[in-house]
């Protein structure tokens, strides 16, 4: 079953414009606000917003939908991984580290993740879930500098919980879906065991009180 595409109206717009990083202001077509029930169980922390794809009929990324995880790709299969691991679109807030599309499809600059911060304390803070996911190591070292910590592998740290003092929740690293089947057998997992892993480490982070 195809995953949910979220209503419009369930974007959460923190701001009319940004201005902070003045190359993704140029280059973005609109921000990407984060998406979702404002009092999911687990935030979902993306990247960037993909640059998008006007031929696709929905699924047109972030860049273009002003959604974050609304790509063809990665959107529908974070969305899928996570419903199939018992975590439904009623369950999940998804935004991104970095709310404008980088140009020619580049990483987030430090400086750029450090701007966009701000945003995404505000984003847990609003919706006080269960547990953060940032997918992909630039998401998940944007979340851990928040307790001034930094990583000395991503790939370590991937469905490795570690509490947040900063957002008072666990924080769950997960692979960034476009490169899951690539690390998904480096790791020793395939995806239904990469699923069962991550349901039962959630179902460990439901239990914890709010």
């Amino acid at each position: 079953m195809a995953p949910q595409f979220p209503d419009p109206d369930e974007r959460h717009v923190l701001a009319a414009d940004c201005r902070r990083c003045s190359e993704l202001a140029e280059s973005r077509n609109c921000i990407s606000w984060g998406n979702g029930p404002l009092d999911a169980d687990v935030v979902v922390v993306g990247e960037a917003p993909a640059e998008g794809d006007p031929e696709a009929e929905r699924w047109q990324g972030g860049n273009l939908t002003g959604m974050a995880y609304t790509s063809q790709a990665s959107g529908r299969k974070i969305r899928d991984l996570l419903a199939d691991a018992g975590f439904g679109h009623e369950d999940c807030y998804f935004t991104n580290a970095v709310k404008c599309h980088p140009p020619e499809n580049r990483d987030p600059t430090a400086e750029e993740l450090r701007n966009c911060r701000p945003y995404l304390v505000e984003e847990v803070a609003t919706v006080a879930p269960r547990a953060v996911l940032p997918t992909g190591r630039h998401a998940t070292e944007t979340v851990v500098a928040l307790d001034g910590d930094s990583l000395d592998g991503f790939l370590d740290s991937v469905l490795e919980p570690r509490l947040s003092d900063a957002l008072g929740v666990p924080v769950i690293p997960l692979l960034h879906p476009s490169y899951q089947e690539v690390w998904l057998p480096r790791l020793g997992y395939d995806r239904e065991a990469y699923v069962r892993e991550l349901a039962e480490t959630g179902k460990w982070a439901m239990a914890r009180e709010r």
